[in-house]
């Protein structure tokens, strides 16, 4: 149903209401009124000229619905866009036409709707409706309607009343009135004992849903996508977006989300201390909310789904497609039950003709008696006649009882199929029963794993605070055998450094050892020689004893000769040789100087290079002092 139809269907009741002696003629004056109005409503420029050009024919008698039919197509209807006005304005300004003649409660009833709620049924009935005029609804899209308003109350739909209303000789065969179905509203047999404020929520409900075309409604924490924190926002499904506000009222719009066949919806884990989140991708966002429970993200995301699939194959609304889709079952039952008929029809036809063909062979048993009576009668004259007459009624008889036979199995065959339904028709309520047995039984499966998954919840989330300790206890264990081995590397590399040094240690000792064992040769050396120098001095000491005057240990010059460094003795030595030279110039010295060489080429190169005549040497414990003679 295109929006053209919808509009048709509204302004048809406004031209109904003024046309008041219901001859299907309206006067020009008020379709003038009218044609304002709508474009009024409808946000088109109104030309009351071309008004009176299409009717300047007609200027003295009213006009008919046939003839302003092409005016408003052509001059109203083609001008209008969809978006760009709010059809329930119209609804509401041919509401008010057409109530004031046709919508007549008894105001002193308590069961009266209000104002609002009756237009909104008015609406609803209008969409629900047939597309064929005068507007009825069939008994199929009343009891719909009924059971969803029922529903939204979670009260249980009385199908009595309905019957019994349905039966009434108000009721026409082919639907409902629209002003019928009110009186049933107002009567207060559908909604007895409710309170009227249920009764007007649950209709706004059931108006927002079905003409609205809203999918869903309710309350979802979203995260922001600039400050990343969540706020609770009231959502409004419809097939080509999802809008969220700020309350209910649907006052403030905060976003409206496209939907088109780029869209999904993917559920996600509880994190960020929110639980049953989902997510909806576009192709430029990715929209983060949480709902209640588990049931109503379940509910929204199966609404998402639903939205994008009726987007993608083009449809801009669920319930029209419903609509059309009972429709079309309604007239699937239609012709089921056309052909039932035409088969009992046929049925009956068969029938009769088998009673028909009974009588027939009646008359010919009848007719077989009489010809055997004239026979007997006449047995001589017509013998010969008689045989043939009986020959031709046996084979008459043969296929009259052949014909009787067949038609004894077909109406078997048709009393067993019609058997074989019975026992269909059985074990479908049968099949009923149990499925409506295992409906119950899913239900409460689902309430159970309902309270098991949030036995589980609590499970999961005990599990994961042991987790995290645990994790906190493992990383101070890694902590620690990280510390320990670097602490094992560390004094592993400062026992390879010591192991190392005491190496070190141990080569010089053996160095110092050896060092020690070549200067305990030297000095065994160094005494020996020396015992044969003082040998030679006693020859000239004894000529010089009166210049002789001796040096004490610890004086200046005095030089330790396994002590001090053997460079230095050799240079004491030879400046005591030279000063010894020039005090003492006489032959012996240097004949003493010839004999000391001669001593040294046969010491090594670490002894003492020079020892003259002139000096003496004292020995003291392992120290050996050389003394300069003045």
């Amino acid at each position: 149903m295109d929006l053209r139809s919808e509009l048709l269907k509204s302004i048809w009741y406004g031209f109904t209401a003024l046309d008041l002696e219901k001859s299907g003629k309206v006067s020009k004056s008020q379709l003038k009124v009218l044609s304002h109005n709508l474009c009024t409503v409808l946000c088109i420029p109104h030309d009351p000229i071309a008004l009176e050009e299409h009717f300047r024919d007609d200027d003295d008698g009213p006009v008919s619905s046939q003839g302003y039919m092409p005016y408003l197509n052509k001059f109203i209807l083609d001008k209008v866009g969809e978006g760009s006005f709010n059809k329930e304005d119209v609804d509401e300004l041919c509401w008010t036409l057409t109530a004031k003649k046709n919508y007549q409660p008894d105001r002193g009833s308590n069961n009266v709707l209000p104002e609002r709620d009756a237009f909104r049924l008015w609406c609803l009935f209008n969409f629900l409706s047939e597309d064929k005029y005068p507007l009825v609804m069939v008994a199929d899209e009343v009891e719909y309607l009924l059971k969803k308003i029922c529903m939204v109350m979670s009260i249980e739909f009385n199908c009595l009343e309905l019957e019994d209303f349905l039966t009434q000789d108000r009721v026409q065969n082919n639907g409902v009135s629209v002003w019928v179905f009110l009186e049933m509203m107002n009567s207060g047999k559908i909604t007895k004992g409710i309170d009227k404020s249920v009764i007007s929520m649950a209709i706004e409900e059931v108006y927002r849903e079905i003409v609205g075309d809203v999918l869903k409604e309710g309350y979802l924490w979203k995260k922001g996508h600039l400050r990343r924190n969540w706020k609770e926002r009231w959502f409004t499904l419809r097939p080509s977006n999802l809008s969220y506000y700020t309350g209910e009222d649907r006052r403030d719009c905060q976003g409206n989300i496209m939907l088109d066949g780029n869209c999904c919806v993917e559920v996600l884990p509880d994190r960020d201390g929110k639980r049953c989140m989902f997510c909806l991708k576009t192709l430029s966002k990715t929209y983060e909310m949480s709902a209640s429970d588990t049931k109503q993200r379940q509910e929204w995301t199966t609404a998402i789904q639903t939205a994008i699939r009726l987007n993608v194959d083009g449809k801009k609304s669920l319930h029209k497609d419903l609509k059309l889709k009972r429709r079309e079952q309604r007239e699937q039952r239609e012709k089921r039950r056309q052909s039932k008929e035409e088969e009992l029809q046929r049925l009956r036809a068969l029938q009769e003709e088998r009673e028909q063909k009974l009588g027939e062979l009646e008359l010919l048993k009848e007719a077989q008696k009489q010809a055997q009576a004239l026979l007997e009668q006449d047995e001589l004259r017509r013998r010969q006649q008689h045989e043939q007459l009986q020959q031709a009624l046996q084979v008459q008889l043969r296929e009259a009882e052949e014909a009787r036979v067949s038609m004894q199995a077909e109406m078997a065959l048709k009393e067993e199929e019609a058997e074989r339904q019975r026992k269909r028709i059985l074990e479908l309520e049968e099949m009923q029963r149990r499925l409506e047995e295992a409906l119950q039984q899913e239900i409460k499966a689902r309430l159970d794993e309902e309270a098991f998954r949030y036995a589980q919840a609590g499970l999961l989330a005990e599990e994961e605070e042991k987790m995290k300790a645990l994790m906190t206890l493992q990383e101070e264990q890694e902590d620690y055998i990280v510390k320990t081995e670097r602490e094992k590397r560390e004094l592993k590399q400062e026992m390879e450094t010591k192991s190392r040094a005491l190496e070190e240690a141990q080569r010089q000792l053996e160095e110092v050892r050896a060092n020690r064992h070549r200067v305990d040769q030297d000095v065994v050396a160094a005494q020996r020689k020396l015992r044969q120098a003082s040998t030679n001095v006693k020859h000239w000491n004894v000529q010089m004893n009166r210049l002789m005057r001796p040096i004490g240990p610890g004086v200046k010059n005095a030089v330790n000769v396994f002590t001090a460094p053997r460079s230095e003795i050799a240079e004491k030595t030879c400046r005591m040789t030279h000063e010894g030279q020039q005090q003492h110039a006489h032959t012996d010295i240097a004949n003493q100087r010839k004999t000391q060489q001669s001593t040294h080429q046969d010491r090594p190169e670490e002894e003492v290079q020079h020892v003259p005549k002139s000096y003496s040497f004292k020995t003291d414990g392992s120290k050996v002092w050389i003394l300069e003679l003045v």
